[in-house]
């Protein structure tokens, strides 16, 4: 992942956490996006992943949908 990544999380999603973390562990800057905060943004992770689901990681043209552990 090398341009900018967003990662669309919501509040109290284990795997968002575990996925932010991965992010932080590999030193790679993200900007994120809270579903309960910003609710708008619900309509963006269907568009992305299809249905709503988080964590949706966004890496230019690359979309990860879910966190099964770090790569």
């Amino acid at each position: 992942m090398n341009k900018k990544v967003t990662i669309y999380t919501k509040t109290g999603c284990p795997y968002c956490v575990a996925a932010k973390e991965d992010l932080d562990r590999r030193n790679i800057r993200f900007e994120e996006i809270n579903v309960y905060e910003k609710p708008e943004a619900k309509k963006k992770v269907v568009e992305l992943a299809g249905r709503r689901l988080v964590p949706v990681i966004v890496d230019g043209d690359n979309i990860t949908v879910g966190f099964q552990g770090g790569g």
